[in-house]
């Protein structure tokens, strides 16, 4: 039997445009599961250079994804620090530019609006060339369409597209949603997920909601 794929590759196929950007994350404020990759013709590998904007971690934020998401090539994270004061009358950031206008104004990330952490959950799909804003939280399971602006929460398991990004629809029933919540294959050990695989990709969902019913209702899960 072929081996399981490994989480610890940098590149996993011999494409080499997917890569596994836990693997080659560097700074301390970004966590990303395993299996979770970024997708690009060149150089997928400097996702953290090329797709965290405005990234200083002394300012406290950070970009936290979890297991088994796909991030399409151009995606863009954008770090708190790329705020403006807005605060005052003006948002022009006099203290980056030294002399006395440093002087005379607070320090400038002290100055900046904290709006937390981007948290995006587990088996989440971001279209390509898409910007995700300071503080978003995407829920597991759902789906940013290409090219868009997300400002805002994304509840698990919808579609969202747009500038600004706009709920598009649920992409199950509540119940349904519930059941894969409470399953949460991402978690599972590569070996048990093998078996659950054919399952997970099965278009019959009403075969699948029959099997989750039968699994996730026993006592030690699934």
């Amino acid at each position: 039997m072929n081996q399981i794929p490994s989480p610890h590759e940098v590149f996993p196929n011999e494409y080499r445009t997917s890569c596994f950007i836990k693997n080659v994350i560097r700074a301390p404020n970004i966590v990303v599961g395993d299996y979770t990759y970024y997708d690009c013709d060149s150089h997928p590998e400097a996702f953290e250079q090329n797709n965290v904007l405005f990234n200083y971690p002394e300012f406290g934020d950070r970009l936290i994804i979890g297991k088994f998401c796909a991030i399409a090539s151009g995606t863009k994270f954008i770090m708190g620090p790329a705020n403006h004061r807005i605060s005052s009358v003006t948002t022009y950031p006099f203290h980056v530019f030294g002399g006395p206008w440093s002087e005379r104004t607070p320090p400038h990330l002290a100055q900046l609006p904290v709006k937390g952490d981007i948290v995006v959950g587990n088996d989440v799909w971001i279209g390509r060339e898409s910007i995700i804003m300071p503080g978003v939280k995407i829920g597991d399971g759902a789906i940013v369409a290409a090219y868009s602006v997300v400002t805002a929460e994304v509840p698990p398991y919808s579609v969202v597209g747009g500038n600004p990004a706009r709920f598009l629809k649920q992409r199950f029933d509540g119940e349904l949603i519930a059941l894969l919540q409470k399953l949460r294959w991402w978690d599972l050990e590569p070996e048990q997920l093998v078996e659950y695989l054919p399952l997970l990709c099965d278009p019959d969902l009403e075969k699948v909601r029959r099997i989750l019913k039968e699994t996730v209702s026993k006592p030690d899960g699934p």
